[in-house]
């Protein structure tokens, strides 16, 4: 499906946080929205799946105004793993990824076949299978992470939003975070729209880049054209340079 921004607006207060944002996520593609601190990402993101409702403009899916799907089909189609999130003390994985097929069912419907089996897939997916009896709150940095993810996953939407999926992981369950999600996509054509903090994360790991800063839309394309050392340098107000790395992959990095 064809997710698409057109000229979207959000204020709150007298401060202008998104300022005509018009932009399309081509479907089964990784998409990755960078910018600096502050400049809207996350607040675009909620507003792709109605979790923001305060804005001008319209959202599209497939070309038809998303305000008119009820929350329901809404929550069929696309998901999100926001930033902040919380589960009760006492919620086993296996638990947490069966909140995600709420979606799929009817009120006062008890858990389907289906259900077990979105399930399964989305713990073997996450590699979370040896984790489905342990409380989330028991878990490290990086299984939480994969645990929430397995949550979004069971939810089996056609469109994955993620807020900065790799906020506070080292750097091994980073890369684990991202080779996860990749893997979603190549295999089964998910499209995911990522606000990533990491410039070559984005760079490696999407198909299109965009680019916001103060609140409008600074850049958008192909990452490596858009990601240079010089734009770097534009978009952020840092200096930058380029390095290639031992597996012949070219790298963007901040520097004095």
């Amino acid at each position: 499906m064809q997710l698409s921004a057109e000229n979207i607006g959000v204020q709150f207060s007298e401060k202008k946080i998104l300022r005509g944002i018009t932009c399309k996520f081509p479907a089964h593609k990784r998409t990755a929205i960078i910018g600096p601190n502050g400049a809207g990402k996350s607040t675009l993101l909620k507003v792709l799946c109605l979790l923001n409702e305060n804005f001008t403009g319209r959202v599209t899916l497939n070309g038809g105004d998303i305000r008119e799907l009820g929350r329901r089909k809404i929550s069929q189609v696309i998901a999100i793993l926001p930033q902040e999130k919380e589960a009760p003390q006492d919620t086993t994985v296996k638990q947490l990824a069966n909140f995600g097929r709420f979606p799929h069912r009817k009120f006062f419907e008890s858990t389907t076949a289906e259900d077990t089996r979105a399930v399964e897939w989305a713990l073997e997916v996450t590699k979370m299978k040896n984790f489905a009896d342990r409380q989330v709150a028991s878990l490290s940095g990086g299984e939480r992470q994969r645990a929430w993810l397995a949550m979004t996953l069971a939810q089996q939407p056609q469109i994955l939003l993620l807020d900065e999926p790799t906020t506070y992981l080292d750097i091994a369950h980073q890369l684990d975070v991202m080779e996860i999600i990749n893997a979603v996509n190549k295999n089964f054509g998910m499209t995911i729209i990522s606000v990533l903090h990491d410039i070559n994360h984005a760079r490696i790991y999407s198909d299109e880049v965009v680019v916001v800063k103060g609140g409008e839309i600074f850049a958008t394309g192909e990452p490596k054209k858009v990601l240079t050392a010089a734009s770097v340098e534009k978009i952020f107000e840092v200096k930058a340079d380029t390095f290639t790395n031992s597996s012949g992959v070219e790298m963007v990095l901040a520097c004095n």
